[in-house]
């Protein structure tokens, strides 16, 4: 049950790069209405991970929380923000997601 609460505290993690990247190109009451979005986003990822850290190992849980973050935020760059795609981002991308996905594999 921890890895799923680690998964979506991995997704709000992307949630809030997405509001700040949105925050950036908006102004005005839109603006901080992103900021907001962000604030809560941030907030709920943090207690998620705090939630799944108890019974979770805590290098392995940051590490998975890292990367879904890290991954997710470089997809919502590439399809919704228009950041380029190149052979080499997606090869780092790749072995990103296989080494999270290692991570899990050598956890208890």
């Amino acid at each position: 049950m921890n890895w799923i609460i680690l998964i979506i505290a991995g997704l709000f993690e992307v949630a809030f790069a997405f509001c700040l990247g949105k925050a950036k190109a908006t102004a005005g009451n839109e603006m901080y209405l992103w900021y907001t979005g962000f604030l809560v986003a941030l907030t709920l990822s943090m207690l998620l991970l705090i939630k799944a850290t108890q019974t979770l190992p805590i290098g392995t849980a940051y590490a998975v929380w890292t990367g879904i973050g890290a991954v997710g935020t470089v997809l919502i760059g590439i399809f919704v923000f228009k950041e380029p795609t190149t052979f080499l981002r997606l090869l780092f991308l790749t072995t990103l997601i296989v080494s999270i996905v290692g991570l899990k594999v050598v956890s208890n």
